[in-house]
């Protein structure tokens, strides 16, 4: 694909790709290191419940962020968002309380869904209209590089988790050279930008389209968001894994993404988006919740094999919503997703902390599953947009 591309494009790729790799390493690093950050501040399964919950409506902040860049332009809004979710990490480094850590991991979690959300937009809008699931796939594997990178480390200085937090502000370095080098967005600068983007995306057609990814979302996320929060808390407590074998199967299940992410991309610029979008998030809601029900074994298992049919459903997904949105409102709608996202992943934590007093945790975002295989289905009411020139 990079060779189908002009240097225009190759530069966007680069830097916003810079910028998802920062949001990668700043997304996992606290699921990474909630056990020894819970064994610290002694909290328990609840008090990890909540402080999830809190960060999830860091999406919520992202929404008017979201808005400002479909007004004023993408590469700013990437740029400022990296600078303050990398500032917010050196901070968190130096938190006497788990109440202050849940204070900073909001904005930092704020600023992460803005900087995700607008890239992928900027990315979609400046691909080749035959390439845009590779072209999301790409950015997709720039982001689990990200992850990657405190994976690898934390086994070295584990349980010292704030060691951690203290290097992700780098960012704050790179954020000038993204603000620098990122080519502001062709599509965007073509677009009649102007009014209110909540009014024209509650017209016909883009309401509908908003409704059904916002109902998917908020569905999915119920299963989801516990799940991927409290996965090292589970392997550690109820399976008694060490940080290393964690580690190492978090690794595996990376190597997973990567084939995952590249099929993905490559399967929907073939074959379009609704079907295999659809069945992909129902293959990975089954995987995700019966590794909950197994032993170490089938967990570790399902574990790789839920991460690389996730993977491969995120180049459909990023293009496929993409391709659902005008440019005028893109980004906006892309944090709307993600905000009815925080909203399912408030009431699925909930709902999994209040459970697992009665089942254990395992069993509660097993039952979380019910909800992951309806979002699945009603993505099924979209429409197929394989190959379609974007709205303006």
């Amino acid at each position: 694909m990079w060779f189908t591309l002009d240097a225009g494009q190759r530069q966007t790729l680069v830097w916003a790709g810079a910028a998802v790799v920062l949001v990668g390493f700043d997304g996992s690093v606290l699921t990474l290191v909630l056990p020894a950050i819970a064994h610290d501040f002694h909290a328990r399964i609840a008090d990890l419940s909540n402080l999830g919950s809190v960060l999830s409506l860091g999406s919520i902040g992202a929404l008017p962020l979201a808005t400002l860049a479909d007004h004023f332009g993408r590469r700013r809004m990437i740029a400022i968002g990296v600078a303050v979710f990398s500032i917010a990490n050196v901070v968190t480094a130096f938190v006497p309380s788990l109440a202050a850590l849940a204070a900073l991991r909001l904005v930092a979690s704020c600023f992460e869904d803005l900087v995700l959300g607008v890239s992928t937009a900027l990315i979609v809008e400046e691909a080749p209209r035959g390439r845009r699931g590779q072209a999301v796939s790409a950015l997709a594997l720039l982001f689990g590089a990200g992850q990657g990178i405190p994976v690898i480390a934390y086994p070295f200085v584990a349980p010292h988790w704030r060691w951690i937090f203290l290097a992700g502000g780098i960012g704050a370095i790179a954020a000038p050279l993204i603000w620098r080098m990122l080519p502001e967005g062709r599509a965007w600068k073509r677009a009649r930008v102007g009014g209110s983007v909540i009014k024209l995306l509650l017209q016909a057609p883009w309401r509908r389209h908003i409704t059904i990814l916002a109902a998917s979302a908020i569905l999915g996320s119920i299963l989801f968001t516990p799940a991927g929060l409290l996965f090292t808390v589970f392997a550690t407590q109820t399976l008694h894994l060490s940080p290393a074998a964690i580690s190492w199967m978090i690794v595996a299940a990376a190597v997973a993404a990567v084939a995952g992410y590249v099929v993905g991309g490559v399967l929907t610029d073939r074959y379009g988006r609704r079907i295999l979008g659809a069945l992909l998030g129902a293959i990975t809601t089954i995987l995700a919740s019966a590794g909950f029900l197994a032993g170490a074994g089938g967990f570790v298992a399902a574990n790789i094999l839920w991460s690389g049919f996730a993977s491969a459903g995120t180049p459909v997904g990023g293009a496929w919503s993409g391709e659902l949105y005008p440019t005028r409102a893109r980004a906006t709608a892309e944090a709307t997703g993600s905000v009815a996202g925080a909203v399912g992943g408030i009431v699925g934590l909930q709902i999994v902390g209040a459970l697992s007093v009665s089942f254990g945790l395992g069993r509660a975002i097993a039952i979380a599953g019910v909800a992951g295989l309806a979002g699945a289905a009603i993505l099924l009411l979209l429409p197929e947009t394989k190959g379609k020139p974007l709205p303006d």
